[in-house]
């Protein structure tokens, strides 16, 4: 079989296809035969190894799938060959088969496109579980999300809206027509003050706001808050563009990234009336996760799994239910053939702000 391989950090140049063996099921896994791989700004961080609990490379990026099983190991009960499924790997998805543990999986309708339902996977599963699992949003709340018009910020507006909740989100000018059509109140964050217009917006802050900026970012949430406000905290977007050019700027970024997040975690101690979460849709199985740095070669080519596969499954199975009846509209921005990896992630600038890329062995 073949696939991609991040031969040593750096930029989309590191990416290259390789041929191997094919993978054979271990007890209670099964073999995927991969139809869409989608392509995300976390598989970017991957790449450029400034992503939490990193593998050493060599590794196969690729944090979410949709294909069909091919075979069973020992001990599968639940599926059967043929059965289309999704999967959270976290990484190694860029590939022609892979093997995932059967408990993980969630089954896929045949009728739906492999390309939308892998959409549904990442993006639209932390949008569901931040809303609902995390900050128990309820029907004529306000949120604030920041990225609006990206993937998550865009799976955030729909799946809020569905919710019945006043929507607000930040984006740059350019994006901020496209975030009104999605029913939300657009901040331009280059030339607004977002505390400043939330408050002249609601009067006393947003009950929920959702960062996946994190740093500096996350401090200014938090005063965006109402009283009985909740506060999201799920990445640090901030960090990708910093990359590994420098060892001391990055190095100190992610200084000041751990003593803002520990700072705003702090104050969500101090303060009854509001609180501060973390999140994370997924467990890395070779790594504890405390540091941006390169662990031990993986030791298996997929790399995690949902933190809480019940919840996952549960969750994408309502998701896939609300996209057959048309109420969540993932759009597929560009499908690539694998060996276009490379193309793949140098489109992720350009092509995430108008919809998911996919690969498609």
């Amino acid at each position: 079989m073949r696939r991609v391989v991040v031969e040593r950090f750096g930029g989309p140049e590191v990416l290259r296809v390789v041929n191997d063996d094919k993978p054979r099921p271990g007890p209670g896994e099964v073999s995927v035969r991969v139809l869409a791989a989608g392509v995300s700004l976390t598989d970017a961080q991957l790449r450029a190894g400034t992503y939490l609990g990193v593998p050493r490379p060599p590794f196969t990026p690729g944090y979410e799938l949709v294909g069909v099983v091919d075979e069973l190991g020992p001990g599968c009960r639940r599926l059967r060959t043929g059965d289309r499924v999704a999967a959270l790997t976290a990484y190694g998805a860029y590939a022609e088969y892979v093997c995932v543990p059967e408990s993980e999986v969630v089954e896929v309708p045949a009728d739906l496109d492999p390309a939308e339902a892998v959409s549904l996977v990442l993006t639209y599963g932390t949008a569901y579980q931040m809303l609902h699992r995390l900050a128990k949003v309820r029907s004529g709340e306000s949120l604030l999300v920041h990225g609006a018009a990206g993937r998550v910020g865009v799976a955030v507006l729909e799946l809020g809206a569905l919710a019945g909740l006043r929507l607000y989100g930040t984006a740059a000018a350019v994006d901020c027509a496209a975030v009104e059509r999605l029913g939300a109140v657009a901040i331009d964050y280059r030339n607004e003050d977002f505390v400043a217009r939330v408050r002249e917006l609601t009067g006393d802050g947003v009950d929920v706001v959702l960062d996946g900026i994190g740093g500096p970012t996350s401090l200014r949430s938090f005063r965006a808050l109402r009283p009985g406000g909740r506060l999201v905290v799920y990445g640090h977007y901030a960090m990708l563009e910093r990359g590994r050019t420098s060892w001391r700027r990055w190095a100190a970024g992610w200084a000041e990234w751990y003593g803002t997040t520990a700072a705003v975690s702090l104050w969500g101690l101090l303060d009854p009336r509001r609180r501060v979460m973390a999140y994370r849709i997924q467990r890395l199985r070779d790594s504890r996760q405390w540091l941006p740095v390169a662990g031990r070669r993986p030791a298996r080519l997929v790399g995690g799994g949902p933190r809480n596969p019940e919840w996952f499954r549960e969750d994408l199975t309502v998701l896939l239910e609300l996209l057959r009846a048309d109420k969540v509209h993932p759009v597929v921005a560009e499908r690539l053939p694998l060996s276009e990896a490379r193309r793949a992630h140098e489109l992720l600038a350009e092509s995430a702000a108008r919809g998911k890329i996919v690969l498609v062995p």
